[in-house]
């Protein structure tokens, strides 16, 4: 009777571990609707602002442990700086989209706490793979979490230029080489299995 009593013992113990653990798991599932990118390029006498659409986004997240994955997935025939012959440039000429439609992010790891509630400010490093090339970076990232709900805001400089795409500067009309993103991510938070 105590070798059941003892194994029973031990049995809820890990069950209840394994409970524990797997609550910590979560996946942050993006609204397309409610989330965006706003960019910003400073040139020669002015400065163009524009948006593009996030496509999706997923990211798997431990708050005990500091693990992430996942990845966010921007459709780069979707930027729109509100001029349709810049607009037609940088589709095809600077983004290339019918060969690279995607902008994606992809977080490896985190630094910083994440609270259960309300706001956390943690730097996010990964893969930020743009014209088909990946390039490491790490995005200062503000979370608040309300409910099951989360809002996520990041700022990070895009140096496109150095990263082998092309300069659309033309004679004297120059524009910087490199491009500020905002990046606003809304969508619900869901614990793991």
């Amino acid at each position: 009777m105590k070798t059941f009593a003892k194994t029973l013992s031990i049995a809820l113990a890990l069950a209840f571990a394994s409970l524990s653990a797997s609550a910590q798991q979560q996946t942050f599932t993006v609204n397309p609707e409610q989330s965006s990118v706003a960019f910003g390029l400073t040139g020669t006498g002015h400065e163009v602002h524009g948006t593009f659409h996030v496509s999706s986004g997923a990211i798997q997240f431990d708050r005990t442990a500091a693990q992430i994955s996942g990845s966010i997935v921007v459709s780069a025939a979707s930027g729109d700086s509100g001029d349709k012959g810049r607009d037609k440039n940088m589709h095809n000429a600077v983004l290339d989209v019918e060969h690279f439609a995607d902008v994606t992010f992809e977080p490896k790891s985190y630094t910083g706490t994440i609270a259960p509630n309300g706001d956390s400010t943690i730097q996010v490093s990964g893969i930020f793979t743009l014209h088909g090339t990946p390039h490491p970076i790490t995005v200062p990232m503000q979370l608040h979490f309300e409910g099951s709900a989360l809002n996520t805001k990041g700022s990070f400089v895009v140096p496109y230029v150095q990263w082998g795409l092309k300069d659309p500067s033309i004679m004297i009309l120059k524009v910087a080489k490199e491009v500020h993103v905002d990046l606003n991510l809304s969508g619900s938070i869901a614990s793991g299995k």
